[in-house]
């Protein structure tokens, strides 16, 4: 399955997708804090040919503009809307990894209207947490830019799939494989979701819901149950033998995991005439 580089310009923000085309209904495709659209290929081949499947490199992330001025939530949500206006995607599915499911979570908040379902993969309202840019920051600095070969890249990246996925996100200038992003843009980026949870948007959202969760991942049990009992309609489930990453380690069972889901609520939409 090919796919053709798509460009999209909001506020002099460049970002870059990879459209796979297809007249099934849009589904768009968020990364995770210093990721790229790539990490999403192998997901993106199995949901075939049935969905319009489009994968954004974020502002500062990848391909797209790298040194935006604008890193709160509200420019990650516009982008995912400007995406949507100037590609032609009506009310698409967003489905975001980490940072990405966040962004999803508050442009189907946000903008009810707009987002036909939403899925989480790994990501949560959250809670403020003030040490995590710091964190953040001291990993990125543990990184040895350059990696002197990619091998070398994706063995420090975690090595299997997981290592793959990250270093595929390199670029190979100056003597070395260098990242496609800036240490500081992922310190800003990272930073307003930390200064505070967001519970209230996670209750505006309106539309049918799946989380996808890692058995190894970061968030807490008890946030977890959080979400559900608020939104007790909203489908979770988690996935043995994976963690963080489980996009990159799993990814089949994912887009089983998708599919199923979106042919869910495909036929509770025709059951209601919609």
């Amino acid at each position: 399955m090919t796919w053709s580089e798509r460009v999209v310009v909001r506020d002099g923000v460049r970002l870059v997708c990879r459209d796979r085309g297809g007249p099934g209904q849009p589904v768009v495709l968020l990364h995770g804090l210093a990721g790229h659209t790539g990490e999403w290929d192998a997901v993106a081949r199995g949901l075939g040919p049935g969905y319009r499947v489009v994968a954004v490199d974020q502002r500062g992330h990848g391909h797209s503009e790298r040194h935006p001025r604008d890193v709160s939530r509200t420019a990650y949500v516009d982008d995912v809307l400007a995406v949507a206006d100037q590609l032609g995607l009506e009310r698409p599915v967003l489905v975001g990894q980490s940072m990405g499911g966040h962004t999803a979570m508050l442009t189907a908040a946000a903008h009810p209207a707009r987002v036909r379902a939403l899925v989480l993969v790994e990501a949560a309202p959250g809670r403020a947490d003030p040490g995590t840019p710091e964190k953040i920051g001291q990993w990125l600095d543990s990184w040895p830019k350059p990696f002197a070969s990619r091998e070398a890249a994706v063995r420090f990246l975690g090595g299997g799939a997981v290592g793959e996925g990250w270093a595929a996100g390199l670029e190979e200038r100056e003597g070395g494989w260098w990242p496609r992003f800036d240490r500081d843009v992922m310190v800003g980026a990272i930073a307003e979701l930390t200064r505070r949870s967001f519970w209230e948007e996670w209750d505006a959202v309106t539309c049918p819901a799946l989380v996808v969760l890692g058995r190894s991942g970061p968030i807490p049990p008890q946030e977890i149950d959080a979400m559900l009992s608020r939104r007790p309609a909203t489908r979770a489930v988690s996935i043995p033998g994976t963690g963080h990453d489980l996009h990159l380690e799993q990814p089949g069972v994912l887009h089983a995991l998708i599919s199923g889901f979106l042919d869910g609520i495909g036929g509770a939409d025709r059951q209601v005439g919609r």
